[in-house]
């Protein structure tokens, strides 16, 4: 089997948490190098890796020069990602880019431009695309148990005390680095949103950095509700779907995400599995119609698909898993939330 030898830039909790550990059972993906600016955390790691052969640099030009490397997957500080994206293209790099992507559409459409004219791959990694939470609520749409969607509303909540005063630019803030994920999940299903309504603001931080968003996606008959909160101590559903022939509700968020901090591993038997009672609950109208209540085992989820994404795009030349097009539109939902302050709406 043909690899795909790629190098990271960047070494912190998003490589060592979201990254590295899918790599390990992908033979077919080889990481021959890391760059970070100071590799001050995860000490254990880097002797890992270092036994195993990577190579550790502190210079960037390392990773761009070297002929080996295919692609280069950016996990660094959302800031830098357009700078670093842009050199990577121009040393002949495929791109895989944290999210958010880069900070507005016309920065996304220059890195997009630039690697169709080099016939390279550039891709957010919208590794969220693989949550299960959102794998039952995809596998409920397709199947149509509850007929046309009418409302869905999406929560990535957490009771985060803090004191913080935080003066920053919006790609630092709650809506750029969580919301992104959020949004790019209803625009995977349902594309480009015909109007937005944003609500985003600092709820506890005391300086101008939000930690809050609320943004309702209006489709033609569809309302989706996407939000995060920093002291929400009640969980709300994950999700929960309401259509013209009943509701799924969903609670709790991937496993994957608790297996991954407590060091279990994805090349584990049990990684990720939903515990039954985290099931989601379906309720709808059959064709006699009467009413069937039931549970549904939560898919396994797997951001290492995002790789074998990849991999299928640079190797075997197939269709990317984030379109441009989805891409773009994530952008300008982004760009027009923060363009003013205060609860707004936009059209698309």
């Amino acid at each position: 089997m043909t690899q795909l030898v790629i190098a990271f830039a960047g070494f912190g909790k998003s490589a060592n948490r979201y990254h590295l550990p899918y790599l390990k059972n992908r033979s077919q993906i080889k990481v021959k190098m890391v760059y970070d600016h100071r590799f001050r955390h995860y000490h254990e790691q880097q002797d890992n890796l270092k036994a195993s052969g990577v190579e550790l640099t502190t210079d960037f030009t390392d990773i761009l020069e070297d002929s080996d490397v295919q692609l280069i997957a950016i996990t660094t500080p959302a800031a830098t990602h357009y700078s670093l994206a842009k050199q990577a293209l121009l040393h002949g790099k495929n791109i895989l880019v944290e999210k958010p992507f880069c900070e507005t559409a016309e920065q996304a459409e220059e890195l997009l431009k630039l690697a169709k004219e080099n016939s390279l791959i550039a891709m957010p990694f919208q590794n969220r695309r693989f949550d299960s939470d959102y794998l039952a609520l995809k596998h409920v749409l397709e199947v149509g148990y509850v007929g046309e969607p009418l409302t869905i509303e999406s929560h990535m909540d957490h009771f985060r005390p803090s004191e913080q005063f935080v003066n920053s630019d919006p790609i630092n803030g709650q809506f750029y680095g969580l919301g992104i994920h959020t949004i790019d999940q209803i625009v995977a299903l349902f594309g480009q949103p015909q109007r937005v309504f944003y609500d985003i603001r600092a709820q506890q931080n005391q300086g101008t950095l939000d930690d809050y968003y609320e943004t309702q996606l209006f489709y033609s008959k569809l309302k989706a509700t996407v939000s995060s909160g920093p002291l929400v101590a009640t969980p709300y559903p994950s999700f929960r779907l309401n259509g013209t022939k009943g509701s799924f509700v969903k609670y709790g968020i991937d496993q994957q995400e608790n297996d991954l901090k407590a060091g279990i591993m994805p090349d584990q038997s049990d990684f990720g599995q939903d515990a039954p009672n985290a099931f989601g609950h379906l309720k709808y109208l059959n064709g006699n119609g009467d009413w069937i209540e039931k549970d549904l085992p939560t898919p396994v989820g797997d951001y290492g698909r995002v790789y074998d994404a990849m991999y299928a795009a640079i190797i075997e030349k197939k269709s990317k898993l984030v379109t441009d097009q989805e891409l773009l539109i994530d952008m300008r939902i982004l760009e027009a939330g923060v363009s003013e302050q205060g609860p707004h709406v936009k059209e698309f």
